[in-house]
C-alpha cells in the first residue's frame, strides 16, 4: 500500500526563500495592468475633467476685475495700478489649479486596487481637461458677472471682467497631480505599489 502522507522536507534542506537567495532567483516583477485599468481610467479622466466647472466658477468669484476709464473712440484705459490685476487673475487660477491637482493626486492614490501608470496618465489628462474647461467656464462666468448693461459715457469708470491671457496656467493642475502621485509612489517603495491587499 502506497504511503499517502505529504512529502516532508529533509531536515537541513533549504526552504524556498533561502534557495531563492542561494541560487539568485528573483521573484517575478509585477507587470503593468492595462486592460483591467482602462475602463476605470477613462471614467476617472472624465470625472476629473468635470471638476473644471466648479474650478472656473470659484476663480470667477476670487479673481479681481480691472477698473478702466472710457475715453474717446471706446478706448478703455486702466486706472493706475489696476493693470496688475491681469497678473492676479493668472496667479489665482494657477494656485487654484495647483491645489486641485494636489488633492486629485492624493485622491487617485487612494484607489489602491488601480495604482499604476494607466491611472496616473488618466489623472494627468483629466487634470489638463479640467484646467482647459475651467478657463473656458471661468471666463464665461466672469463675463456674465461683470456685464456692462448700459452704454458707458466718456470718462466713466467701469469694471472689466477678469481674464486669463496665458494658457500656461493649464499646466498647474496636471503638474500638481503628477508630482504628488509620483512622490507617493516613490515613498511607497513596493514593486506593485501596494495593489495587492494583504
Amino acid at each position: 500500500m502506497a504511503d499517502s502522507s505529504p512529502v516532508q522536507a529533509r531536515p537541513g534542506a533549504p526552504g524556498p526563500e533561502l534557495s531563492a537567495v542561494l541560487f539568485h532567483r528573483r521573484p517575478p516583477r509585477p507587470r503593468v495592468v492595462v486592460k483591467a485599468d482602462l475602463l476605470p481610467a477613462v471614467s476617472l479622466l472624465s470625472l476629473i475633467g468635470v471638476l473644471g466647472i466648479p474650478l472656473g466658477w470659484l476663480w470667477s468669484l476670487l479673481a479681481p476685475p480691472e477698473r478702466v476709464r472710457v475715453f474717446d473712440g471706446g478706448q478703455l484705459i486702466p486706472l493706475q495700478l489696476e493693470s496688475w490685476h491681469r497678473f492676479d487673475d493668472l496667479a489665482v487660477y494657477a494656485l487654484l489649479g495647483l491645489g486641485l491637482g494636489v488633492v486629485t493626486g492624493v485622491a487617485v492614490w487612494m484607489l489602491r486596487e488601480r495604482r499604476g501608470p494607466v491611472v496616473l496618465i488618466a489623472a494627468v489628462l483629466g487634470g489638463l481637461l479640467a484646467a482647459w474647461l475651467g478657463v473656458q467656464m471661468g471666463v464665461a462666468f466672469a463675463n456674465s458677472a461683470y456685464a456692462v448693461t448700459t452704454t458707458p459715457a466718456v470718462g466713466d469708470v467701469i469694471e472689466r471682467a477678469p481674464r486669463i491671457e496665458s494658457l500656461w496656467v493649464l499646466v498647474a493642475q496636471p503638474l500638481g497631480t503628477a508630482l504628488v502621485y509620483g512622490l507617493l509612489a516613490g515613498w511607497n517603495g513596493r514593486d506593485d505599489l501596494g495593489r495587492r491587499l494583504g
